[in-house]
């Protein structure tokens, strides 16, 4: 890597690390983008993990990335872990090299164990850092980076019991910048997807892998739904189970009402028409929702740590902003309840309105703010 002269630079030097899902390299990628809208000239280099979905996603994006051999614990077989920590300890050299090397003005730290080598690295040199925490209740990394931290951009309350109170700055999560939804982009998107916009729409995703979950939801209520004439499904699969459902669509078991895909190139056009939402309850997503003002059905994952989408979605119906359907229920009881709701205008118009009062606004613009403050005081 090219050593620079930071003094010779009159534009901040930033790294953005973490990432290992959407969840996180969406935020990240947002609040690369709002530094360069704040700054055009600005140098910002993405830290992640080798083998993971980052280092294919910035680039994308059109950022530069470097991978770390960083691996998450195994909580469950402990034997695992003896390459875990030689690839942590190997994570924790190439980290301080690069900070070493690239000399940032500030590190951001975005969640997932991709972040903590390089967050460490750069406040042992002396730079300070940023975390950004997407979740209601705080991932094991971004408790462990606190203590350092210069900030913490949260998107729930209450989250001082996590971090301290001093530090914590609710600004919401970065959301994709295309999420606006129009009278023109809704009629686009019925032509898209060839919907009747006559029917009312559920649209249900389980992320871009697919969720086992919802999809052994919808087959069981595959009955019920080709008997129901006022409405229409929008099912991304996943690429992981889109063979499998394909099969069972060339055998004729999919409802003509329901239109399969593994992925949804265009997400926007999804959300234009969907009148209820079923999902997973990560965090982007639910601030996707909360921005777009759509009612939702949650159904958090079991696998995720700490079970941080159950904590999720309970802080959304304490606020009565959205209804949650447990994991092990959902086969039996989830279409049930979203073709009640789908047919309930008065109770999808309530929650669409609770979920909008808890929506976050321009949250990477706010991100970049505290930035460029930590740049300010750490050029002094």
């Amino acid at each position: 890597m090219q050593k620079t002269d930071k003094s010779s630079q009159n534009v901040p030097r930033i790294i953005v690390s973490g990432g290992g899902t959407g969840g996180h390299i969406f935020p990240a990628i947002s609040i690369a983008n709002a530094v360069r809208e704040r700054w055009p000239g600005a140098e910002i280099l993405f830290v992640g993990a080798l083998g993971r979905m980052e280092m294919e996603r910035v680039p994308t994006a059109g950022y530069r990335i470097i991978g770390l051999p960083v691996a998450g614990f195994d909580r469950k077989n402990l034997l695992k872990n003896i390459p875990v920590v030689w690839k942590l300890c190997k994570s924790m050299l190439l980290a301080k090299k690069v900070v070493k090397e690239f000399k940032p003005d500030v590190a951001v730290g975005v969640g997932g164990y991709a972040s903590g080598p390089l967050l460490k690295a750069a406040a042992a040199a002396g730079v300070p850092t940023l975390l950004q925490e997407q979740n209601s209740y705080a991932g094991v990394t971004n408790k462990m980076l606190a203590k350092r931290a210069a900030v913490i951009c949260v998107a729930y309350d209450g989250m001082e019991r996590f971090f301290p109170k001093d530090k914590i700055v609710l600004t919401g999560n970065p959301c994709r910048q295309d999420l606006v939804i129009t009278q023109e982009k809704r009629e686009e998107g019925y032509r898209f997807f060839g919907l009747d916009p006559a029917r009312k729409t559920i649209l249900m995703v389980g992320g871009s892998l697919g969720a086992r979950t919802l999809n052994e939801s919808i087959v069981a209520a595959f009955d019920k739904l080709a008997v129901s004439d006022d409405l229409q499904v929008i099912w991304q699969c996943g690429k992981y189970y889109y063979q499998e459902m394909r099969q069972l669509q060339r055998e004729g078991k999919i409802p003509a009402n329901v239109h399969l895909s593994d992925f949804l190139s265009r997400m926007d056009y999804a959300y234009a028409v969907a009148d209820l939402v079923i999902s997973r309850a990560g965090a982007g997503s639910i601030s996707e929702f909360c921005l777009l003002q759509k009612a939702v059905i949650l159904v958090p994952s079991p696998n995720v740590a700490e079970d941080h989408q159950t904590r999720n979605a309970e802080a959304l119906v304490r606020k009565d902003a959205a209804v949650i359907v447990p994991d092990k229920l959902a086969t039996d009881k989830l279409f049930d309840e979203a073709l009640a709701l789908v047919r309930n205008g008065n109770r999808l118009r309530e929650l669409s309105r609770n979920i909008a009062l808890l929506a976050q606004h321009d949250s990477a613009k706010r991100i970049v703010d505290e930035i460029a403050t930590i740049v300010k005081h750490h050029r002094l």
